[in-house]
């Protein structure tokens, strides 16, 4: 829609004069994050609707469109508003909705310093003036403030107010919307996380220049690191350079040092590796090297580097930045820089992102590269084991990990290893060959027909000598008879196209990296950008690298117990899970028998990745426990049936590389017939339930916690393991499944975008699945370098895809004719009635004008994934680990043995509300939640959750894929000719 029609469907000016009443259309300029197409208000009420709408309309905004017992709208309401800028630049758009189960906000007190709240919208403006009096006539409180730059010339103002919603709103006359106060408080409240929306992002003045270098080992993911560091910097104002070959390229400066422009990284997310290069250099270790890299970076204008690598290529770095000054002096004395730059250039700014796929740095969670590192070990195991069970043969495999045993310990846990060997927990015993033979023979006797043991390549035992794959070898063959191979994995562990969760790590790492470059002062210490508690995190450099070698220095003197500590508390509770569950010991975890149970295990729902992997390691682990495993086959409806069979430690051997549902599942709930279901209970005497689904699985949790009062055997523990693609269940950051569909979904795309840059100028339409919650299409969205992304959560309408239209137009205006990029486009499933994806995808088709044309790809159930991911294994075996934890916890003395016809019958039952609880991982931690408790965070009617810590991605996918910066460009340059 043009302005000029726009304009002709605004309201009369009268129209908010009862409520404002010195409202009058004013022009304002302001800034918006590139790719950020609008921001959603949500109103609790209709009075809080009308309030905001009459707000916004008083401070220049108009209303676009307002939709009335639309498709998209609740009970009626939805109004887009746009405030129009000068010179026929973007207009900034709020959709404001009536959203009845959106959390009214705290009302914030006159008393508390606005500065200091979440700030939501900026707007620059030149009639702040007029503001101030709407607002003062208005009755709405307002602060001031005033901020003076450096040179003492150059004053503006700020005013702060609160929206009818609660929002804070901030006005100013500068041409940069965002003070170095805004930043800062901003970034003090957050603790360095990007903000979820964030305007202004034009730098005044002399642009930053900022050099991106990868080094040491290459890691998958480091290509995703280099493009968001490119392509968030551009819109931020900044020139980006590359720096080939790592620090030789600093070093030999020249055409290794390449200023990189928006189209220079299309592309780049699927490769593996890095793109930039990285190389030993041994000069930059000296101080001759150092110092012309110094003078290369000067030369080029650079200030500050954000570096991806080890420790070592961080701690190089950061040595760097310390001789800057001394560097600096040289190079003026010797003539090389002249004053005017040493004062131009008297700080470097150092960034860093942890690239490595031993996952060995301290201080952050996981490191960029440890996953799909992990992916290609355990293709490879799965691959040997079908020889390994063809032949009856022993396998051993050595993975890399020279001071850190994560690879070989997720490896062991996700492929169901007999046996690891990791540098951080040697073998307690003196003769460890003869326990390692003794796990594997006892395997063997339980009817196992292969053995796989693997071995980190820093292995050793508790003298401190190293334990060898070949030695390992030798011993299965001497003392067991077993013919045994070796294989070493070597340097395919490092290759490979990025798994999905390390290009949005990088990715939303990097975006903090270039943050952190600028808000970084000459006194703040280097950061290192890392991750902790599923958030993005910025601690001290140095610091985690102290803390890293700890960890190497505690293993030299045999203090392991203190090289567990060094590394992250879920490390420690997966080695934990895994001895539990794989090693069979004699007794030593069983419990006494009157303590013993018979846990039913029930898969309900959608199948997800991982289902199997939990269902297996609850049957071990409570077999160790000497509790009775009971698999109920075909959910609900097998229960009624009463088909139910007590699984055995080999009827659940491989089920870690099933995907789908061994014991089979579907979407019905235990009230079609709760009698039925608690006679069965009672029949089996069932003494814990054990479900493994998604939402269905939650809806039936509930009824059966409902049903307790009336019928007593359903008063046992009852606990939900979360398992769906659509990660939509409360209680938990993660559902079973996510990973490996969103690794489905990313395989595709990659396919998808091939073909569509192979045909030049095409646009897909992919539908995800989803149900009405956004998690798959924006992250999916994010790792595949999607053009734009619909999701419930914002719906569609006709204007947005005007916009989305019009942006397509300008990408490929600006291609190359003759070397044009296809793109995708994501749509979950259940956005919309009326826009589907054939809808979608026509007029894309129709208004893109033969400039491009567009089809569809429909990815319907390929995006359950066949084998599960590593991560979703990982995931199951350490739930399933705490939901039998969990049935024993809320067991505990409340059952006994008697005898009456042979059946065991519970004397004493369970009714407290924690003894349904549905058990999730919130961060790195594992946690039980009551039912009762989440639902006051559960949207029924759209079956998910109230909160979605995953949306704070949702506009880096708009972002990064150059929303209105081509369009920007094309009017700069029409103002550039007009001059």
């Amino acid at each position: 829609m043009s302005r000029e029609k726009k304009q002709q469907a605004l309201p009369t000016a009268s129209h908010y004069s009862s409520l404002f009443p010195t409202y009058q259309p004013f022009e304002a300029y302001f800034w918006m994050s590139d790719g950020l197409s609008h921001v959603v208000l949500n109103a609790p009420t209709v009075g809080a609707f009308d309030q905001a709408l009459a707000f916004y309309c008083s401070v220049g905004f108009q209303i676009v469109t307002d939709a009335k017992d639309s498709e998209e709208s609740i009970m009626g309401r939805l109004t887009w508003l746009s405030m129009f800028s000068d010179g026929d630049k973007r207009d900034l758009t709020i959709r404001l909705k009536l959203n009845p189960a959106s959390s009214p906000k705290e009302v914030v007190s006159n008393d508390v310093d606005y500065t200091l709240e979440d700030i939501v919208l900026v707007i620059a403006t030149s009639n702040l003036q007029k503001i101030e009096q709407v607002l003062n006539d208005s009755s709405k409180h307002c602060q001031k403030h005033e901020i003076q730059s450096d040179d003492k010339k150059d004053v503006s103002r700020e005013i702060y107010t609160v929206d009818p919603l609660g929002n804070v709103i901030a006005f100013t006359n500068k041409a940069s919307p965002f003070s170095s106060s805004l930043l800062d408080s901003y970034h003090v409240r957050h603790e360095g996380i990007p903000p979820t929306i964030e305007l202004a992002s034009r730098h005044v003045g002399q642009k930053k220049k900022i050099g991106v270098l990868t080094s040491g080992g290459d890691a998958p993911g480091m290509n995703a690191c280099v493009r968001a560091v490119v392509r968030y910097g551009i819109t931020k104002g900044c020139d980006i350079f590359a720096i080939y070959e790592g620090y030789q390229g600093l070093v030999d400066g020249g055409s290794f040092i390449k200023k990189m422009e928006w189209k220079d990284v299309r592309g780049w997310l699927a490769v593996g590796g890095t793109s930039i290069g990285t190389a030993r250099c041994m000069p930059f270790k000296t101080r001759e090297g150092r110092l012309q890299a110094a003078n290369n970076l000067i030369s080029n204008g650079i200030d500050a580097l954000i570096v991806c690598g080890g420790d070592g290529s961080l701690t190089g770095a950061d040595v760097f930045r310390s001789e800057w000054p001394g560097l600096l002096k040289e190079l003026k004395e010797s003539g090389k820089v002249s004053q005017e730059e040493c004062d131009k250039y008297q700080h470097l700014t150092i960034v860093g992102l942890v690239g490595s796929i031993d996952n060995d740095m301290s201080s952050t969670d996981i490191t960029i590269g440890a996953v799909t590192s992990l992916h290609r070990i355990c293709e490879s195991v799965d691959s040997i084991s079908s020889t390994a069970l063809s032949h009856s043969r022993a396998f051993v495999v050595e993975v890399m990990g020279r001071h850190c045993g994560w690879l070989a310990l997720m490896a062991g846990i996700a492929t169901g290893a007999d046996f690891v060997f990791i540098p951080e927990r040697p073998p307690s015993e003196d003769d460890w060959e003869q326990v390692m033979c003794d796990v594997a023979q006892r395997h063997r006797h339980l009817g196992k027909r292969k053995t796989v043991i693997i071995v980190a390549e820093g292995a050793i035992d508790k003298n401190l000598n190293a334990i060898k794959a070949e030695y390992i070898k030798d011993i299965l063959t001497d003392k067991l008879g077993l013919d045994t191979r070796v294989t070493t994995l070597g340097h395919t562990q490092r290759g490979g196209s990025p798994a999905a969760y390390d290009r949005i790590l990088a990715t939303i790492q990097s975006v903090e990296a270039v943050e952190a470059v600028l808000r970084a002062t000459p006194d703040s210490p280097s950061p290192l950008i890392g991750t902790s508690n599923n958030q993005i995190t910025c601690r001290p450099l140095m610091k985690a690298v102290e803390l890293t070698h700890a960890v190497a220095e505690a293993i030299s003197q045999k203090n392991f117990a203190r090289a567990m500590e060094l590394r992250d508390p879920q490390f420690a509770d997966e080695y934990d899970s895994y001895i539990a569950s794989t090693i069979i010991d004699d007794q030593t975890m069983r419990l006494p028998e009157h303590q013993q149970m018979r846990i039913a295990i029930l898969h309900v729902g959608a199948p997800a990745g991982g289902m199997n992997a939990a269902t297996r390691t609850i049957v071990r682990y409570a077999l160790n426990r000497g509790h009775t495993p009971l698999g109920v086959f075909n959910g609900f409806p097998g229960l009624l049936r009463g088909t139910i069979e007590e699984l055995t430690w080999l009827s659940v051997d491989g089920w870690t590389s099933r995907g789908g549902s061994e014991l089979g599942t579907n979407r019905s709930q235990p009230d079609v017939d709760m009698g039925m279901v608690a006679y069965q209970m009672q029949k089996h005497c069932i003494q814990g339930l054990i479900l493994i689904g998604g939402f269905e699985a939650y809806s039936a949790l509930l009824a059966l916690e409902k049903a307790r009062d009336k019928y007593p055997s359903l008063r046992i523990p009852l606990c939900q393991i979360p398992a769906t693609v659509s990660n939509n269940v409360p209680g938990t950051d993660f559902s079973l499944g996510t990973d490996t569909s969103l690794n489905a979904i990313i395989d595709a795309c990659d396919a998808i975008v091939q073909s569509a840059r192979s045909s030049r100028r095409r646009v897909f339409v992919v539908e995800v699945q989803g149900g009405k919650t956004g998690y798959l299409a924006v992250e999916a969205g994010l790792a595949s370098g999607a053009n734009t992304i619909y999701i419930p959560e914002e719906g569609i309408s006709l204007a947005r895809l005007q916009a989305d239209v019009q942006h397509l137009i300008d990408l490929y205006n600006d291609d190359d004719a003759e070397k044009s990029e296809g793109r995708i486009i994501l749509r979950t499933e259940s956005v919309s009635k009326t826009y589907t994806t054939d809808v979608i995808c026509n007029i894309l088709q129709d208004e893109g004008h033969h400039i491009f044309d567009s089809r569809t790809a429909v990815l319907g159930h390929i995006q359950q994934g066949g084998t599960p991911s590593p991560m979703d294994r990982i995931r199951a075996t350490r739930l399933a680990v705490k939901s039998v934890e969990f049935v024993e916890l809320h067991a505990s003395a409340a059952f006994t043995e008697a005898h009456d016809s042979g059946k065991c019958q519970p004397i004493e039952l369970t009714h407290s509300k924690e003894s349904a609880s549905v058990i999730g991982i919130m961060g790195t931690d594992v946690k039980f939640t009551p039912i009762d408790d989440l639902l006051g965070e559960t949207d029924m009617k759209n079956r998910k959750s109230k909160k979605a810590w995953w949306y704070e991605h949702r506009p880096l996918v708009d972002l990064l894929s150059g929303r209105g910066l081509f369009a920007s460009r094309e009017q700069d340059e029409r103002e550039n000719r007009k001059e």
